[in-house]
Order: C-alpha cells, then structure tokens, then sequence
C-alpha cells in the first residue's frame, strides 16, 4: 500500500499530469505505478521525463543504461526498479540472466560495461566523491567525457525513482523481483 494516493489510473491524476502520463501508455503500452505516483506533482513526474527522455538520446547504449538502473536498485534496495529493470534488461535491452545477476552484484559480463556499472556504484557508496582511480578506470576502459557525464546522470535519475518507490512504497506491477537475493 502506497504512503500517498496512487491515482487508479490516468484519469484519476492531478490534471496537469494527464498528457504526461498518455505519453507514457503509448511509449510503453499502460503507465506503470511509479509513473502514476509521481503524477502527483506534475512538476516531478515532467522532470523525471524530461531526464530520462534526454538521456536515452545519450551516448549510452540501452544496455549499459538497465545494467546502471539494476546495480544502483540493488544498491538502494528498491525492489521495484529491480524488478522493472530485469524485466526491461532481459525484454527490451536483451541482457542475460547472467548478466543480470553481474549488474545486481555491481558488475558486468561484458569487460567494457563493467567499467561503467562499477563506477555507478563507486558514485553511490561514495555518494558522488568518487577517487581518481574509479574515474581512470572508466576512461581506461573507453568511455567518453559525454559518456562519463551521462553515467553519472543515469545514477542520479535511478536515485530518484529508488528513493520514490521506497519512500512512497510504490507496488510492484512487474514480474517481481526482491532486492535481498542478488
């Protein structure tokens, strides 16, 4: 149970959230509990967008993207976008389980992007003061300055909807997933 109204559905949202929301089920076929908690303040849910929209017009692939959104989940016990992320990294993104399971314990398969989730998870245990060792090790391993900037942003926007869903106690309308088990 939610710690303030979920609106049951588009039209139960705050008016000005309405049109964002619409985007939302036609980009991605329903508008998911998270999306329709944070309609409660249009303001948050159009930042939100607006971020995330910016973002997957990035550098970074799609893939790197969910496999950032599953370490950071997991780093912050949010059991929805844990679930949310496995659904769309295995779905969408075409992670494998075993890559999945890698980006849970803060890494990845695949030698490049394990550069990239193991930054985004010196970011979140050091809350952004990361040592010069973490930041060479991303540049080592062939990310851009952009790329660097857009990974940063990405633990950022997957803050948010972490601490959304465990402050609001968000349900999970995804295949579920628990935070305990990585």
């Amino acid at each position: 149970m939610t710690r303030i109204p979920l609106p049951a559905s588009i039209e139960d949202a705050p008016q000005a959230s309405r049109p964002l929301l619409k985007q939302v089920k036609a980009q991605l076929g329903s508008a998911p509990n998270l999306f329709r908690l944070t309609a409660n303040s249009p303001a948050a849910l159009k930042g939100y967008l607006g971020l995330s929209g910016a973002l997957s017009e990035g550098e970074l692939d799609a893939p790197t993207r969910e496999r950032i959104a599953l370490a950071v989940a997991q780093m912050n016990g949010c059991a929805y976008c844990l679930s949310a992320h496995s659904y769309i990294g295995k779905n969408i993104a075409k992670l494998s389980d075993a890559e999945i399971a890698a980006n849970r314990k803060g890494g990845s398969t695949d030698p490049r992007a394990d550069a990239a989730v193991r930054f985004a998870v010196a970011l979140v245990e050091s809350r952004g003061s990361v040592a010069d060792t973490d930041l060479s090790a991303v540049k080592l391993a062939g990310y851009s300055d952009a790329e660097i900037v857009e990974i940063i942003a990405h633990v950022a926007l997957n803050t948010l909807t972490n601490y959304l869903n465990e402050a609001l106690g968000t349900p999970i309308d995804f295949p579920a997933v628990s935070a305990e088990v990585a």
